[in-house]
């Protein structure tokens, strides 16, 4: 029985994250069903109920070591773990935690990452450092592997996969439709979602998206949806969103299990988001999708789908916006059909950074 432990951005009510974990988890076990998984975890007791593993918490260094000495491999991701945009001191935690299992003999994988951007002289060094010491890297797109080549990391084997989520299977819509009938958003009219996230407390892209919406519900006669991925932050910022409107929106103001939020996505006829994995949940069930981007993470998901970004947030323009609304809103079958091609081949690559572990356990021995 292999025995990994995963250390990540996990129990931290982010929905994209914690779809991440549920990927891992599902295609670990399909493929190894008496796999043992520890999570290092912000909110243990919520992981190990939410994802059926063990779990010991984030500032346990105590029980991380105990846990890293009898595992057969850390893996260090999914997600963008290694970089310092959003927090210059998350970088070093993540790095910290692979150099303990280093020093108590564990080996490393990268499992899916997107690298960077990295600042500052310091913290590219000590990247440099930690990287060159791991076993085996994968990272999400080729955008991350040329900031390893940028950082000089050499000496692991490196491939490109995909994002962990595009692993996991599509869910029946239902789910959704109970949650929408719930928030008095059901009927016969069309639904476009919107994901949306706080950025540097920044008002000029919301009053885009406030005035985009008000013209999907008068042009294109639908109802919109507001679907919050990390809570209860999401929620705020499209609170914020709405004030601006003169239609009416809905706001979906709970917390959703990643099951409850693919199904969502899912009834939707279009997705507007800033949120990366919001975009993934899209590619999953087969939604036609818009990004905005605010990070480097959303153009590579995008260019790796052939889209892209239809503005970041310092420069949305409403114009350009409403233009990709209706040439996706125009021709939902070709952009559905042209995306499926695409991510059925990520999906094989999203699965193969496990089947890349499970070697990596084989080989090693431990």
């Amino acid at each position: 029985m292999s025995d990994i432990v995963i250390s990540g951005y996990y129990g931290s009510k982010n929905a994209g994250d914690e779809a991440m974990l549920a990927a891992m988890v599902e295609v670990f076990t399909d493929m190894e069903p008496d796999i043992h998984i520890t999570v290092i975890s912000a909110s243990p007791e919520d992981t190990k109920v939410r994802h059926g593993v063990d779990s010991v918490s984030w500032l346990d260094f105590c029980g991380i070591r105990r846990a890293l000495k009898k595992a057969d491999l850390l893996i260090s991701g999914g997600g963008s773990l290694l970089q310092n945009v959003t927090s210059g001191r998350s970088l070093y935690y993540y790095m910290a935690i692979i150099m303990l299992a280093h020093v108590v003999g564990t080996p490393v994988m990268l499992y899916a990452q997107g690298i960077g951007p990295i600042y500052g002289p310091v913290a590219r060094r000590m990247m440099r450092f930690v990287c060159n010491r791991v076993d085996l890297v994968t990272v999400r797109d080729r955008g991350s592997l040329q900031e390893l080549r940028d950082l000089r990391i050499t000496r692991p084997r490196i491939e490109a996969t995909a994002d962990p989520v595009l692993a996991i299977h599509p869910v029946e819509k239902g789910i959704g439709r109970a949650i929408l009938r719930e928030n008095h958003t059901d009927g016969a009219k069309p639904l476009v979602g919107i994901s949306v996230r706080e950025w540097r407390g920044w008002s000029g892209y919301k009053r885009v998206l406030a005035q985009a919406a008000d013209r999907i519900i008068g042009e294109l006669g639908a109802r919109v949806v507001f679907l919050p991925m990390q809570y209860p932050e999401d929620v705020r910022a499209a609170q914020l969103i709405t004030s601006h409107m003169k239609e009416h929106a809905t706001v979906l103001d709970d917390e959703y299990s990643t099951a409850e939020l693919l199904s969502l996505v899912g009834n939707m006829d279009l997705l507007i988001s800033i949120r990366l994995h919001a975009l993934i949940f899209a590619g999953v069930m087969g939604v036609p999708m818009i990004g905005i981007s605010y990070d480097p993470k959303i153009d590579r998901f995008l260019d790796s789908v052939g889209e892209y970004p239809v503005g970041s947030l310092d420069d949305i323009d409403l114009d350009d916006l409403m233009d990709e609304v209706r040439r996706k809103w125009n021709d939902k079958a070709v952009f559905c059909g042209k995306n499926a091609e695409l991510l059925a081949k990520l999906r094989e690559l999203a699965s193969k950074n496990a089947e890349m572990a499970l070697e990596l356990i084989h080989d090693s021995g431990k």
